[in-house]
């Protein structure tokens, strides 16, 4: 029987103990300590019997583990992610890639100088809803992407933003902490996003950062997509609240925020709903709906699966630092377009080469 692989949490905040969490029924892995200089990670750990570290400088010490989550604020991204990856430890970073694009890039650096595995935690990737999605586009079941909608209201509470970074440009609003999921998505399942535009209001909260925002993308292989996002907007509509992923944190409203509308057919999520005419279409004759076959499955367990699969024999991550860059990319672009009020190009030459 092969050891158990040890595997250090960096960062003991809601992301990180949902991969503390996962991790306990993991065959093959093991948490091996938590980094994170908090009162309650000491607790954690302690009910744990892990040990817990102020710092990764002390983790690489003592060679507590042989390979890293990374779940800390998004400006830490960088500094502690090049750290691990430079002592040879593999990194499973949770998403954004980073707090912005500058960091990212030199993070690019940082991983093609080690040749560290590097995978960035856009979980949804790894959900067997998502993968059953992506099959049926791929295979033509709604023909040419026509028009997508997408929405995300998330009512967080007030007690969510006693962390400061989530009120901080950089770091909170829910353009980089939620939508970054959205557009990851959206890539994944219709190709590269050509332009954008978008309007942004900070009007419900008073952050520094956004609190809703109105965005429409356009693909570089044709079709249009319109997303809507909030965190002071109430309602179920969103992937969070209807797709299942973590039930401990999010109820499972039956909803479906995720509507793909193609040339041929129309799909929606997460229900899977595969809404086809009888023949040529007309809207005139009603559409026969049929849901699409999954075996439901656990993200998070599946990404850590891969994770594991990456350290042992290698291979190229379902999300590349690359792939995650062209996210905040994207993003970015959005930033400026709702800043500016103008349609603004998607530039992914940065990159150096495809994702």
């Amino acid at each position: 029987m092969s050891e158990s692989l040890g595997i250090a949490v960096i960062g003991a905040g809601a992301i990180g103990r949902t991969h503390i969490e996962t991790l306990a029924g993991m065959p093959g892995l093991h948490l091996s300590a938590i980094v994170d200089p908090m009162p309650a990670a000491r607790t954690l750990a302690e009910s744990l019997d892990v040990p817990c570290l102020p710092q990764i400088g002390d983790l690489l010490e003592f060679g507590l583990a042989r390979a890293a989550i990374v779940a800390t604020p998004n400006e830490t991204h960088l500094p502690v992610s090049a750290a691990l990856l430079r002592a040879g430890l593999p990194v499973l970073l949770e998403k954004p890639v980073a707090e912005s694009l500058s960091s990212a890039l030199k993070l690019i650096a940082v991983a093609d100088e080690t040749g560290v595995p590097l995978l960035v935690g856009h979980h949804r990737r790894h959900n067997p809803i998502i993968r059953t999605a992506r099959r049926a586009i791929a295979e033509g079941c709604i023909g040419d992407l026509v028009m997508a909608t997408v929405t995300c209201s998330l009512a967080k509470p007030n007690s969510y933003f006693e962390a400061a970074w989530r009120r901080s440009p950089g770091a909170g609003g829910p353009l980089l902490i939620n939508l970054v999921h959205e557009i990851d998505l959206l890539r994944h399942f219709f190709g590269e996003i050509a332009h954008v535009q978008a309007t942004a209001s900070h009007d419900r909260r008073g952050f520094a950062v956004e609190d809703t925002a109105a965005v429409t993308v356009s693909f570089a292989r044709g079709g249009l997509a319109t997303l809507c996002i909030s965190d002071a907007a109430v309602g179920p509509w969103a992937w969070d609240l209807s797709a299942g992923e973590n039930p401990a944190r999010f109820p499972a409203h039956p909803v479906t925020p995720h509507l793909y509308c193609g040339s041929t057919a129309g799909l929606s999520l997460p229900d899977l709903a595969l809404w086809q005419p009888p023949g040529a279409p007309d809207w005139t004759v009603p559409l026969q709906p049929h849901r699409l076959e999954v075996t439901p499955g656990d993200p998070y367990r599946a990404q850590l699966e891969h994770f594991a699969d990456l350290i042992h024999h290698g291979g190229t991550p379902l999300v590349s630092v690359r792939d995650a860059t062209a996210n905040l990319m994207v993003l970015d672009a959005i930033v400026r377009a709702a800043e500016s009020g103008q349609r603004v190009a998607v530039d992914l030459s940065p990159l150096g080469h495809e994702t």
